[in-house]
């Protein structure tokens, strides 16, 4: 038996949205064959394993694979370790050494876009007003399509919905790779308010990196029969 932290991750405004987050703590305790079988069932877009809390020595799964790197996975296990455990500066996921900190409510990573290195990359279809991509039913037709409007370009504010179903989700609440990849494309500090509420902040950063952050909170501990 061990211990699974849910955490909703990329809170709106008023605590609105979130991305359902799974983080295991001990994940050592949990061989890297059930892993996979262990995030599908478990159902959220992404599950973490911590397998050193000391280094910060993390495991990113989506129901169909593991990822070298996920946004909201890291910006999640971050807040978390600082929660229950202690601070850490830097996680280290298969793709590299992420950088994070915090600044008042919101978390910060600070990541290359190279390190979304998966199977299948966004689709970025830009549509002309909110309303468009508020209307688009679930995509099922093409691999990732990344649906985003302009709310208020002047202001930095964008609308997206993130379909993608190569990983085995129909709609992600709040994609940080994402975000990452657009904070690439528009090379300016923006706020992306995605899904059903979720909110995430996206700057550039130093040597071509993005920084993408966002507010936590912890929504349960469960029980789980390894």
């Amino acid at each position: 038996m061990t211990s699974l932290h849910v955490v909703r991750v990329f809170l709106g405004p008023r605590d609105s949205g979130g991305n359902l987050l799974g983080v295991f703590l001990d994940g050592a305790v949990i061989p890297r064959d059930r892993r996979l079988a262990v995030t599908a069932e478990l159902g959220f877009s992404e599950t973490v394993f911590v397998d050193d809390v000391a280094k910060a020595r993390v495991a990113i799964f989506v129901p169909a694979a593991e990822v070298p790197f996920a946004g909201h996975p890291t910006v999640g296990a971050s807040w978390l370790l600082a929660e229950v455990c202690r601070p850490v500066s830097v996680l280290r996921p298969p793709a590299g050494e992420v950088p994070t900190w915090r600044e008042g409510e919101v978390t910060w990573i600070r990541a290359r876009p190279a390190w979304v290195d998966y199977p299948v990359l966004p689709h970025f279809v830009e549509y002309a007003n909110v309303a468009e991509v508020d209307a688009l039913p679930v995509q099922s037709n093409e691999p990732w399509l990344y649906a985003w409007a302009w709310e208020d370009e002047s202001a930095g504010r964008l609308r997206s919905r993130s379909f993608p179903t190569w990983a085995g989700i129909a709609e992600d609440e709040a994609s940080g790779a994402a975000a990452v990849l657009m904070g690439e494309r528009l090379r300016r500090a923006v706020t992306i308010r995605q899904g059903a509420g979720s909110e995430i902040r996206v700057r550039p950063g130093p040597d071509e990196t993005v920084e993408v952050g966002g507010r936590c909170a912890l929504v349960e501990i469960r029980h789980y029969r390894v």
